[in-house]
């Protein structure tokens, strides 16, 4: 005879594999002098878009404005499969804006984002009922960054999905145009230690930590309460690092020519995360997730030359060929 489970013994509906939060922007990056083509970022929104092309089902939470871009965005993630349903529109604020330049020293970034409306989100919207039913929610220090309120509220998502059993996924994504680097590193180590995987880029975690070696990065972060780290290292690859190995292990990356690496790093955790969700290891996922990148960078913005999952496996089996 069957026995009628209690409410905390009943299978949570995980109809999502990741909710992401943050905030998105019209993108114009420059393909030649003088002249922009209009595209899509923000990086938790790039993020977003690289985890649904690698097969995720993907939900996204922010507020855009009730302007022409805000409804732009609506109808891109809609274009993608892309969740919106607790996407809230403002009518008192703009959708953030950047421009993206080309010169011999990189790519440059100029930014039209104060006051958006996706700096205005607070803890008392956040879609409580998405983040219980995803497997994974992903956030960044970007959102951290744009408002004490925004900031909140990514303390406020991570805390519900410790509730939920959800894991969590973090980019401090170090922004110093943003916010100065003192609070930046004491909110960033704060957070490090109530995630599952930090995403951190080389260059801005020895910043951070304030070390000039990768191994003194590891050490830090793990001080700082991390339990799995993966070190982006653009075409050198990526380290990994969990919190029970002896030792970080490198992920080579892959050769090509890149044309704008705008959005890469974003597009290298979607990718990661997917893997992880679809049950890789963290090396099988980072070696996914520096292919998906990689690609990436082969045309100009941070979403249109995103890869999808067939693009991926393609170059993997060719690598696999040369070996």
């Amino acid at each position: 005879m069957m026995t009628e489970l209690s409410k905390a013994d009943m299978p949570i509906d995980r109809r999502f594999d990741i909710v992401a939060l943050g905030e998105p922007m019209i993108e114009f990056n420059e393909t030649s002098p003088g002249q922009f083509r209009q595209g899509f970022g923000g990086d938790t929104a790039n993020f977003a878009v690289a985890a649904v092309r690698q097969g995720a089902r993907v939900a996204y939470w922010t507020r855009v404005g009730a302007d022409g871009f805000g409804r732009k965005l609506l109808d891109l993630w809609k274009e993608e499969g892309i969740d919106t349903s607790a996407v809230q529109i403002d009518a008192d604020a703009p959708t953030g804006v950047y421009f993206v330049t080309h010169g011999e020293a990189g790519h440059a970034f100029e930014y039209l984002r104060a006051g958006s409306a996706a700096s205005r989100m607070h803890s008392g919207s956040l879609p409580l009922e998405l983040i219980g039913a995803s497997q994974f929610l992903h956030v960044s220090g970007i959102c951290q960054a744009i408002s004490n309120s925004a900031c909140d509220t990514v303390f406020a998502a991570i805390d519900a999905a410790h509730a939920a059993g959800t894991r969590v996924s973090y980019d401090p994504n170090l922004r110093l145009r943003l916010w100065p680097l003192t609070r930046a590193r004491a909110v960033i180590e704060a957070t490090i230690g109530l995630i599952d995987l930090f995403l951190p880029s080389l260059d801005e975690a020895l910043t951070l930590a304030e070390v000039d070696s990768r191994e003194a990065v590891f050490r830090w972060a793990a001080h700082c309460g991390a339990r799995q780290v993966v070190l982006k290292c653009g075409a050198d690859g990526a380290w990994i690092w969990q919190h029970d190995d002896r030792v970080a292990r490198h992920v080579p990356g892959i050769v090509v020519k890149p044309v704008d690496t705008t959005g890469a790093g974003d597009c290298f955790d979607g990718a990661l995360v997917m893997r992880l969700v679809a049950g890789d290891t963290l090396e099988h996922a980072a070696r996914y997730a520096n292919v998906a990148a990689a690609l990436s960078t082969s045309g100009y913005g941070a979403v249109a030359p995103i890869p999808n999952r067939a693009a991926v496996l393609i170059h993997l089996a060719k690598e696999l060929l040369l070996k």
